[in-house]
């Protein structure tokens, strides 16, 4: 195996976690950044008021696109198990 395909594989792994993890991320980064506004705006300082909506919607994003996850992940480890056989020689 030549350092070029290292290489791709990382990438694609690199990329395969960022389409797994930026709708997870970013729902959480809104939901935050909204409840920041609204604790700012009624000048309350909870700091669990952040936690559990942010939770909900991680737990309904993961509902919503559980399946997605589970097909590209599986996708993925079924092309990187069939390249084993080229990466041994």
């Amino acid at each position: 195996m030549s350092v070029g395909e290292a290489v791709t594989i990382l990438r694609g792994g690199i990329l395969q976690v960022l389409v797994i993890a930026a709708p997870l991320l970013l729902s959480a980064l809104t939901v935050g950044l909204l409840v920041a506004i609204l604790q700012a705006a009624t000048s309350i300082q909870e700091q669990t008021l952040t936690f559990v909506p942010k939770m909900f919607v991680i737990l309904g994003m993961l509902a919503l696109l559980g399946g997605f996850i589970f097909s590209s992940l599986g996708e993925y480890t079924t092309e990187l198990f069939k390249k084993i056989p080229e990466m041994a020689r």
